[in-house]
């Protein structure tokens, strides 16, 4: 059976899957999900610094490809490899992340030789989770939409006709470092007041433990006490809501997308975001077209899966190049 390795390595843990082929799109409808023949999940270990970052990664992928060989009976076709920080997606390195040590990685070769040849795709983890809540998540159907996880940080994926735009140099979507209020909290990208500070997972999660006086208190915690009337819960999460409005609105006035797909930790407090969300992005807006305002659809599987469309796609580049006179 045809099938294809993804991996989406994350700052403590790494989730990986063999995905087959996902088979034609229905006329009309909608792709399906690439099938998983098989899941698996280990640490990351960036404890034990960047090089054993890399060689974990390494030795992952070469078990996934013994354990399909062995059950499928043919190696895997194609590697998608999702991972954190600054990604130079076209030369296939991965240029810098704060949270695993490494510095101008070349990922895609390492991985290659170490799997005998195999082509690898590699991808930024928000856009590759972005590609796949752009295809078959939340997005589908959509052919312009701005994918933005709430959670240790923010960042975003924009979704132009069923891919995803990574820039010039790699740097799209950073919308967590638009700065929504100057002067304030400063942020380790260098600037202050940027968005991810107030908007976070990580923000709120920060300033409700100060708040309650539990150094252990997260967002979800927050949440909580929001929906029961806590004042100064309520207050930390109308002022994480209105910054959060004021960095959307500025890109859906940069981008204009149809739909807007809200993930990450922050969002899995439902409505109790959302409603004032949706709420707060109509009060701002005056010429622009308001988006449709809705949760990811595909939870911590995005990064996973959207890592499998990647090799897809590389298949399918690879195929119609090799048939072209």
């Amino acid at each position: 059976m045809r099938h294809v390795i993804a991996l989406d390595v994350g700052g403590t843990g790494m989730k990986a899957a063999l995905a087959g082929a996902s088979g034609a799109v229905p006329c009309g409808g909608t792709p399906p999900t690439p099938p998983l023949l098989h899941q698996a999940r280990r640490p990351t270990g960036r404890e034990r610094g960047p090089d054993a970052v890399v060689e974990g990664i390494l030795d992952f992928a070469a078990e996934l490809s013994a354990y399909g060989e062995q059950h499928f009976g043919e190696p895997a076709a194609a590697v998608g490899l999702a991972v954190p920080g600054i990604v130079d997606e076209e030369r296939g390195i991965a240029a810098y992340a704060a949270n695993l040590g490494w510095r101008d990685v070349p990922l895609r070769r390492l991985l290659s030789e170490r799997l005998g040849g195999v082509p690898v795709a590699l991808g930024h983890d928000v856009r590759t989770g972005g590609l796949a809540e752009g295809r078959i998540g939340a997005g589908q159907g959509a052919d312009r939409f701005l994918f933005v996880p709430l959670g240790t940080g923010i960042a975003g994926a924009i979704g132009i006709d069923g891919r995803v735009e990574a820039g010039a140099h790699g740097f799209a979507g950073e919308i967590g470092h638009i700065v929504v209020r100057p002067g304030g909290a400063p942020c380790p990208c260098g600037q202050r007041g940027c968005l991810e500070r107030f908007a976070s997972a990580a923000a709120v999660s920060e300033a409700w433990a100060a708040a309650c006086g539990d150094p252990e208190a997260d967002a979800a915690d927050c949440a909580k006490a929001v929906a029961s009337g806590d004042p100064n819960a309520v207050r930390i999460w109308q002022e994480a809501v209105s910054a959060l409005a004021d960095g959307l609105v500025t890109a859906l006035t940069l981008l204009d997308p149809r739909t807007l797909i809200i993930g990450g930790g922050l969002a899995e407090a439902g409505e109790t975001l959302f409603t004032p969300l949706r709420d707060a992005v109509r009060q701002r807006v005056t010429f622009q077209k308001l988006p449709s305002i809705v949760p990811a659809a595909l939870g911590d599987t995005a990064g996973c899966l959207g890592a499998g469309l990647l090799a897809w796609d590389l298949l399918d580049r690879t195929d119609r190049t090799e048939v072209t006179p």
